[in-house]
């Protein structure tokens, strides 16, 4: 007995850029970015620089340093994420949404001392910095997803069912 498992080919691909800015799962993403957003303005703001000021001479340069990585990472962030919150909004189209993307460019930042010693910076800023490196390599993910997003051809058969009557054959099951 061959079961009849095949992909439906009705209707258009589903595009995954236009999908996923109207989702649920990017309004968790945008919370939650430019949550940390506030979070590391408000730590640069008011704790992070009385730590700062105790740091010594070489901790205190690496933490002037990262922390402007840090800041310009999540400017990055921001600005990806209202550009796609933008057509979710239907203020700009995808279309246009790629060229405000091509002025924004997400890149992947090394630490700026060779010799980067993350011991010396406070534990706050170290999780900071954790969390924005995680959730940019999370972002710069999606920007590939949504700006390479193509039709994908489909086959007509699944390949478990071809799979499934190679096996069938070996043993002269039918």
């Amino acid at each position: 007995m061959q079961a009849d498992i095949t992909f439906r080919e009705e209707g258009d691909p589903v595009d995954f850029g236009r999908t996923f800015v109207g989702s649920e799962a990017f309004r968790a993403l945008f919370r939650e970015g430019m949550g940390l957003v506030e979070q590391t303005a408000a730590y640069l703001d008011g704790e992070g620089r009385d730590e700062s000021r105790l740091l010594s001479r070489q901790a205190s340069l690496t933490y002037a340093s990262e922390s402007m990585r840090l800041t310009t990472r999540l400017m990055q962030i921001a600005s990806w994420l209202l550009v796609q919150r933008a057509v979710a909004e239907g203020e700009i189209s995808p279309e246009q949404a790629l060229n405000e993307q091509s002025r924004v460019r997400l890149t992947t930042q090394e630490t700026a001392n060779p010799v980067f010693d993350a011991a010396v910076l406070p534990p706050r800023l170290k999780h900071l910095i954790g969390e924005s490196v995680r959730l940019h390599a999370r972002i710069m993910h999606l920007d590939g997803l949504i700006s390479n997003d193509e039709p994908v051809r489909r086959s007509r058969e699944s390949p478990v069912a071809a799979q499934q009557w190679l096996i069938r054959s070996a043993f002269g099951v039918n």
